[in-house]
């Protein structure tokens, strides 16, 4: 066989392969973990890292969530964060369950009297969460939402980008990703 038919060959298959593996970056959709321990993963968590959203577009810093387990199978949610003019914004919310392991959740910021409403809920799936809930991370069913989450306002930079990896291994293109910063106020 000839040397140049053979170098075509090769960089024809060194081309295929990069093509599928572009191909399946771009098509890789998010999957929540099977499960997750609601009781545990209750309480306040702190926002690390997230991808751009019109909800989000005052907050520059301090953003928390805090989820409380409710009597009815719903766990509330208080998001707050500190706005462009220095004070704390919140909002709060209902998640139901959207799935048995209760890492798929529906989430809801409207009034009571107006949650009846379709598409007035969001997708809150936990994609990863470490086994002590102190890390997590939170996206759904698109690659559009994501927020990196952690019991504390920082998190070392190993446990960061293993977190980042996990979200580039499902589809996520984090070159708009903004990290957030926690004041001591």
């Amino acid at each position: 066989m000839n040397i140049k038919v053979l170098c075509s060959s090769a960089v024809l298959s060194i081309s295929l392969a990069a093509l599928s593996m572009a191909t399946f970056a771009d098509t890789a959709k998010p999957t929540a973990v099977d499960k997750i321990d609601i009781k545990q993963y209750a309480g306040k968590w702190y926002e690390i890292a997230h991808l751009p959203m019109y909800f989000q577009r005052q907050c520059v810093s301090d953003t928390t969530a805090k989820y409380s387990l409710n009597a009815n199978n719903t766990i509330q949610v208080i998001n707050s964060c500190r706005n462009k003019s220095d004070q704390m914004d919140q909002s709060v919310g209902i998640a139901y369950p959207d799935n048995a392991g209760m890492s798929k959740l529906k989430v809801s910021f409207m009034p009571k009297a107006l949650r009846w409403i379709p598409f007035t809920k969001g997708d809150y799936w936990v994609l990863r969460v470490d086994p002590d809930y102190k890390v997590a991370l939170v996206g759904g069913p698109s690659n559009k939402y994501l927020w990196l989450l952690s019991r504390t306002p920082t998190i070392d930079e190993a446990t960061y980008q293993s977190y980042l990896e996990t979200a580039k291994q499902q589809g996520y293109d984090l070159s708009e990703l903004i990290k957030t910063p926690h004041t001591s106020q």
